[in-house]
C-alpha cells in the first residue's frame, strides 16, 4: 500500500512562490492517477490539480490554471506542485492523494483512495 508524504508548505507574501512535494513509499507513483487539493478554513475541500501517470495528462481548477504546474520526476516516487503568483485565497491546508489509474476518472477528492497529510499553505497580503 503507497504511503503518502507531503511537504514544502510555509507562510509567502502575495506573489511569490512554493513548491510542494508529495513524496511515496510503498510504492511509486507508476500507474496511479495523482492528485493535489485544499482545503481552507470554513470551506470544503477542492480539487487543485491531478495528474495521470499513464499518459501525464494533467487537470487544473480555473482558479489556479496559468500560476500552478504539477509534475512527478523521473522515478515517479516524488510528485510537485509548483505553486506562483500566489495570492491569500490560496491559503489553505494542501493534501496530496492517489488513486489506481484504472480507477481514476476525473479529480474528484471521493474517488481518491490514498491520502498524505496536509502541509499548510500561508499567503499574506
Amino acid at each position: 500500500e503507497v504511503q503518502l508524504q507531503a511537504s514544502g508548505g510555509g507562510l509567502v507574501q502575495a506573489g511569490g512562490s512554493l513548491r510542494l512535494t508529495c513524496a511515496a513509499s510503498g510504492d511509486t507513483f507508476d500507474d496511479y492517477g495523482i492528485g493535489w487539493f485544499r482545503q481552507a478554513p470554513g470551506k470544503e475541500r477542492e480539487a487543485v490539480s491531478c495528474l495521470s501517470t499513464t499518459n501525464g495528462a494533467t487537470w487544473y481548477a480555473d482558479s489556479v490554471k496559468g500560476r500552478f504546474t504539477v509534475s512527478g520526476d523521473t522515478g515517479l516516487t516524488t510528485v510537485h506542485l509548483q505553486m506562483n503568483s500566489l495570492k491569500p485565497e490560496d491559503t489553505a491546508i494542501y493534501y496530496c492523494a492517489v488513486v489506481p489509474e484504472g480507477d481514476y476518472n476525473s479529480c474528484a477528492a471521493d474517488d481518491f483512495d490514498y491520502w498524505g497529510q496536509g502541509t499548510l499553505v500561508t499567503v499574506s497580503s
